[in-house]
């Protein structure tokens, strides 16, 4: 009997082993996470046991994961989908549990039975089709914005299927009128108490845990709200995600957004890894080991995911424009989930379903969700060859990176870093005429700013392949815009062996490590704060109307004495590190307009006319975006509006476009 500690350390030995290589293999997280538990679990080697505690985390893993999915969606926007969520969303449960019902009596097991067996099957994997289309870039594309509508609609009809388990296994042969309406009314006072407490409560709150600028309880805030909404909703009989994924669509419309995300994702991917693991548990292989068995779990999984994914297909239909993406939507939809899991595993406890049946059906969800990433990755290419259709030449993405690898070819600047700072430099050469090509680390920052038409690269800057990649024989000037010195110095060397002569300004907090900055091949160094002091000296010397001629000698001759008259300042008692969550940050984004928004069918000006006070930067309609749109340009379905504001005028902006 192994303890837990060591239990512990042969997890995350597995993990780390098995993450490592599946990254090498460009292949998604997930599948190490499955494989380490279809190893390890009680099935296989029996390492680990399939506990409470463990499944309780990794409820709380998708409840996490649903919570930061809430962040990117405000009341606003599932305001605008709500067609999708309980028209779609209630199409695709209604009729994939009716046709696998009437396949589960035909095969001897009884209507209601089999209704409850219907719903299972017609669940999918909240957390597996989540994380595989955000890591694809597919989450805002019509497929996926439509699979998730599906997947929300699903976390609710989930409590009827289990109240009606519940009542068959209690000897009632349906579901009883009075316990549905608790149940119902239940769900809807919880789903009111986390959508008024996000409203009310949740804005006054993190306001002030923010302007105590302690970190730690910033953190433990976000945790509080995540597990209390969680626990609220839970208690009504709804899932732990639903009630987190409100809580997040409220603190969506906050300007604390990108801080409480920040702060949520190592809890979220930690956890998120063990579901994935315990997923993994569920895999029976001693049915795969024998040859009958192995053929009925195989006939059942292939019956699954090509009915779920043809059902998914014909009743998504009416919501798109194209067979295409019906089909896409379709097969993402396909595979099982964790709900199904459970309501099979419930029957199969209680012996209303035969075993001969109900354990291989187990098996073939389960298998399913052990295969989601091959489906998802490869559902374009099985769609267009299904349909026996050619895609387009060229992919939007596709003429992006042409067009970034033109620029790579003539002279430009290459900005390692694409923050407030990076974006700033490039705005300027862009008004200047100069080209330039963006090297970023941020996932969400690249896909924002890629969808508003700048040349950015995603990668370390510091790797030598990606900075030839980027232009670095061909551009004029290299300038690092990191604040950490740390990186820029792996940046620098790097530069250095491939181009020693290259200019290279550096941006630092301040001069702390100048020295170290020049001798890693810094061609000139900027500290920002002693700068902002210098540009707000000059101002004050030419209103004492000091000539211009002398005020610059005055900076030349700080700068050349490394800023040493600047150094002497007697610091504030309570003096902290510079807020990373102050409010007044101005920042891109891009807003995606669904069908059903308000903003469809009309202009930017009646937008202006709303009290929208952003810039419109661009609009991106079928691949092309079009800069600075005009006053009269005119919202259509599917467009993507880049904006740039504050972050309280970006929501408002996003609020108006979607709901009016």
């Amino acid at each position: 009997m192994l303890t837990p500690l060591t239990e512990a350390l042969i997890l995350l030995a597995g993990s780390v082993l098995l993450v490592t290589l599946t990254r090498r293999l460009s292949l998604p997280t997930s599948i190490a996470y499955l494989v380490l538990g279809v190893a390890l679990g009680p099935h296989a080697i029996g390492v680990l046991s399939d506990s409470g505690t463990t499944r309780l985390l990794a409820e709380l893993g998708v409840a996490f994961l649903l919570f930061t999915l809430g962040l990117e969606f405000s009341l606003p926007r599932m305001l605008a989908m709500r067609r999708e969520v309980f028209g779609l969303g209630s199409a695709q449960v209604i009729a994939t549990a009716s046709v696998f019902a009437v396949l589960g009596h035909r095969l001897g097991i009884r209507w209601l039975v089999a209704v409850v067996l219907g719903g299972a099957v017609a669940m999918s994997s909240t957390a597996l089709l989540l994380q595989q289309l955000t890591e694809r870039a597919e989450l805002n594309r019509t497929h996926g914005r439509l699979a998730f509508s599906m997947l929300l609609f699903q976390d609710l009809a989930f409590v009827p299927f289990l109240a009606l388990a519940s009542a068959l296994i209690a000897g009632q042969d349906r579901l009883p009128l009075s316990g549905s309406l608790a149940a119902a009314l239940g769900a809807a006072l919880a789903i009111v108490a986390v959508l008024a407490a996000g409203r009310w409560l949740l804005r006054p709150l993190f306001h002030e845990i923010a302007h105590s600028r302690l970190r730690e309880l910033f953190t433990l805030a976000v945790l509080l709200v995540v597990l209390s909404s969680a626990w609220v909703s839970h208690i009504a009989g709804l899932s732990f995600a639903l009630g987190a994924f409100l809580s997040g669509m409220m603190l969506a419309e906050t300007e604390y957004r990108h801080q409480i995300e920040a702060v949520i994702r190592p809890f979220r991917d930690l956890l998120l890894g063990l579901f994935f693991i315990s997923v993994g548990m569920l895999l029976d292989m001693r049915l795969l080991t024998r040859p009958s068995e192995l053929a009925i779990v195989l006939a059942m999984l292939l019956t699954l995911v090509i009915l779920k994914a043809g059902i998914g297909a014909l009743v998504t239909r009416p919501f798109t424009t194209t067979d295409f993406k019906a089909l896409r939507t379709g097969i993402v939809i396909a595979i099982g989930g964790e709900f199904g899991v459970a309501l099979c595993t419930i029957l199969l406890q209680a012996r209303m379903v035969p075993e001969a049946l109900g354990e291989p059906l187990l098996v073939a969800i389960v298998l399913s969700m052990v295969l989601s990433p091959l489906i998802l990755n490869n559902n374009k290419r099985v769609a267009r060859l299904l349909l026996r259709e050619h895609g387009p030449v060229r992919t939007a993405s596709e003429r992006e990176e042409a067009a970034t690898h033109e620029i790579a070819l003539r002279e430009h600047v290459i900005l390692c870093g694409f923050g407030r700072v990076g974006q700033n430099v490039a705005r300027v050469l862009e008004a200047q005429g100069f080209e330039y090509i963006a090297l970023d680390l941020d996932p969400a920052r690249i896909g924002a700013a890629r969808q508003a038409g700048d040349p950015v690269i995603f990668g370390d800057s510091s790797d030598e392949q990606l900075l030839r990649q980027a232009g670095l024989p061909t551009a004029s000037v290299l300038v690092i815009s990191f604040s950490d010195p740390a990186t820029s110095v792996g940046i620098l060397r790097s530069v250095r062996r491939l181009r020693p002569e290259l200019p290279v300004l550096v941006r630092t907090a301040d001069d702390s490590r100048i020295k170290e900055l020049q001798d890693a091949g810094a061609t000139d160094v900027v500290p920002e704060t002693f700068e902002a002091s210098l540009m707000l000296v000059s101002h004050v010397l030419m209103l004492l109307h000091v000539p211009v001629p002398r005020v610059v000698r005055a900076l030349e001759a700080i700068r050349a004495d490394r800023y040493a008259v600047l150094r002497n300042i007697v610091r504030r008692g309570d003096a902290r590190p510079v807020d990373e969550l102050a409010e007044h940050r101005e920042e891109l984004k891009s807003v995606v307009v669904p069908p059903g928004a308000w903003a469809v069918g009309r202009s930017l000006g009646e937008l202006r006319g709303r009290g929208v006070e952003v810039t419109f930067t661009g609009v991106r309609r079928h691949g092309i975006l079009g800069r600075e749109p005009a006053a009269d340009t005119v919202l259509r379905d599917g467009d993507i509006v880049v904006i740039y504001g504050q972050p309280e005028e970006l929501e408002r902006a996003e609020s108006v476009m979607l709901a009016g």
